[in-house]
């Protein structure tokens, strides 16, 4: 037995959804709503008029036989059916502009709330699942809607206007029909606590069927190369086979409540026949006011049907609306403080002071490190996978933020700043580069969205790159494909260094930017990055001995301390320290290998 206290709580979740839905929208949309509703009305009143006018077409026209009276009201009968015709067409296109509005306004708000949420968030969710679970939640937002308003206007206001009739054609009659409805009601609302659970599962299950579609085509390559297709191939099958039985529950909490309403609405229409035709066999009652009230019951039924079971599938979509706005809500950890202010950098010195961090509950990451990167000065990171290099670069561009200690941008506290003013001062370049949908033209002027064509241009020459993108099926307006996949790695990566041309920010950051390359598109990047460090402030992450050899800083990081510093030279003479240990591991690529 349902508890009580935990009904009432679930109601009053419903409530303050559907309140929300209603109050985020209805202003937006109320003309255009007017109008559906009123041509809903429209299709409620064309729906009851037949029912109302059979007791004139058996009385006037089939036992007076009345002709001209017969014309009038076959005239009538068009006229409701035309105008039931033409009030539907506009009530499902408005609404479907309403809908569609609502749906791209919602995407709106949910990519904005992406960008706003930090890099955290993002790495401890995936991306094909949450867009997945995000669409079905958008989705149901709309549907709740236009069912709200459908509800309303045609099938409350049809039966309504059915009721009328039949109470003016028959009273005593329509008592016993109606005396069904809150039966109905009660036992629809039996199975809507049930159907909260479910629903929220279902929405969960089918993101990761459909993340599952999109990793596995994603990387199709891996699947086939480690002969994965039968592991696959389970594992969907396991999830749609779950995903189906959430399906089949709602599916049949759905059906459960159909016999029963039949039932009762069989009953109710068979005793309105039966005491119908005494009233008309023995007490001479009107053949036309009861065809009249049979028809209004009969037709009254749909409506009522519609009604009952409505609270059903509007749950479900309340669950959606709710999981909508709980992501819409979710403040972002990364948020700037009250008075951050807005700065520009001209010295871009960087000093992390005792800085402590680690992933949510996880072990530590950094315990203490203090170093300095100068302004016009490159800074190189070393040391074994692990230690924290990685994360200090983001740490840098506040995707995360520190426990203990200050990272200092130009002497200010990167905490007081707006993250925005921040990362306009950087450019970045990742291991893995990153392209999205559209062309190399618009890839590189990611970078500055102001830049004319001859900048991007010129970014794409400094960066090495102009050459390989004129020969391109399309030049500059060539698509980049899916992730760049157009584009061999070497490409992808100047590219991606020709946007940081373009952005000419003082501060750069290179994580590990060439180790990924083969020798010939490795010279051609270095040769890039050679140009791109000139007069800004960098740190480096290389395992490359070219990238790291003239640093003017080096500093070795081992499970997050420092743990020696200073110049190349310098370092290489400490023959038992960990920079010159890792130098004696280096394979003939020139690339610095760990000590096993």
């Amino acid at each position: 037995m349902a508890n009580p206290k935990t009904t009432s709580v679930a109601n009053d979740e419903t409530l303050m959804t559907v309140k929300r839905v209603i109050r985020e929208n209805w202003r937006r949309y109320f003309k255009q709503y007017l109008l559906a509703f009123a041509m809903l009305v429209a299709v409620a009143a064309a729906t009851a008029f037949p029912a109302w006018i059979i007791r004139d077409i058996v009385n006037d026209v089939f036992v007076r036989q009345d002709l001209q009276a017969a014309y009038l009201i076959a005239a009538a009968v068009f006229i409701a059916f035309a105008v039931r015709g033409f009030a539907t067409y506009g009530y499902l296109y408005v609404l479907g502009k309403i809908g569609n509005n609502i749906v791209a306004t919602y995407q709106r708000k949910v990519f904005a709330q992406l960008l706003r949420l930090g890099v955290e968030f993002h790495k401890s969710n995936r991306s094909t699942y949450l867009v997945s679970h995000i669409n079905q939640n958008i989705v149901g937002m709309r549907t709740m809607l236009n069912d709200i308003v459908t509800m309303f206007a045609r099938d409350l206001f049809t039966l309504i206007a059915l009721i009328a009739v039949m109470i003016i054609q028959d009273p005593y009659m329509s008592i016993i029909s109606v005396a069904v409805l809150p039966v109905i009601a009660l036992i629809m609302g039996k199975y809507v606590r049930r159907i909260r659970k479910v629903a929220r599962e279902q929405v969960d299950l089918n993101a990761r069927v459909s993340s599952a579609f999109i990793e596995n085509s994603q990387g199709m390559e891996i699947v086939k190369s480690f002969t994965m297709e039968e592991q696959m191939s389970k594992k969907l099958y396991d999830l749609t086979a779950a995903a189906e039985t959430r399906s089949n529950q709602i599916v049949r909490l759905n059906a459960k409540a159909k016999p029963p309403t039949e039932i009762l609405a069989g009953f109710a229409i068979a005793s309105v026949v039966a005491f119908g035709g005494y009233r008309v066999a023995e007490l001479g009652h009107d053949v036309g006011s009861l065809l009249s009230f049979l028809t209004a019951a009969m037709l009254a039924y749909e409506p009522a049907r519609k009604l009952a079971s409505f609270r059903v599938q509007f749950e479900k979509n309340v669950v959606n609306a709710r999981m909508l706005f709980e992501f819409l809500d979710r403040p972002p950890r990364q948020a700037d403080k009250p008075g951050a202010e807005s700065v520009s950098f001209e010295n871009a010195d960087i000093s992390f002071e005792n800085v402590h961090f680690a992933y949510q509950d996880d072990e530590p990451i950094l315990n203490g490190v203090s170093i300095k990167a100068k302004s016009g000065e490159t800074t190189a990171l070393v040391g074994p996978s692990g230690g924290g290099k990685s994360t200090m670069i983001a740490l840098v561009q506040r995707f995360f933020d520190i426990h203990e200690g200050e990272i200092r941008v130009d002497g200010k506290d990167i905490t007081q700043i707006t993250a925005e003013s921040l990362r306009k001062s950087i450019a970045y370049v990742s291991q893995q580069p990153i392209l999205f949908e559209g062309s190399v033209l618009e890839n590189i002027r990611f970078g500055r969205p102001d830049a004319t064509d001859e900048q991007v241009f010129e970014a794409a020459r400094q960066a090495q790159a102009h050459e390989f993108i004129l020969e391109q099926p399309d030049g500059y307006d060539t698509m980049v494909g899916e992730l760049g996949g157009n584009l061999s790695g070497g490409q992808r990566q100047r590219l991606s260094i020709a946007r940081a041309f373009l952005r000419n920010a003082p501060i750069l950051l290179l994580d590990e930017a060439t180790s990924a390359l083969d020798n010939e598109s490795e010279r051609l990047v270095q040769q890039a990055l050679e140009k791109l460090v000139e007069g800004r402030t960098t740190i480096v992450i290389a395992h490359r001995l070219s990238t790291i050899r003239d640093a003017d800083k080096i500093y070795v990081i081992e499970n997050g301390r420092v743990t020696q510093e200073g110049k190349h030279a310098t370092l290489m003479k400490k023959k038992t320290g960990t920079y010159a240990r890792l130098h004696s591991n280096h394979d003939k690529s020139d690339t610095i290998k760990e000590a096993s």
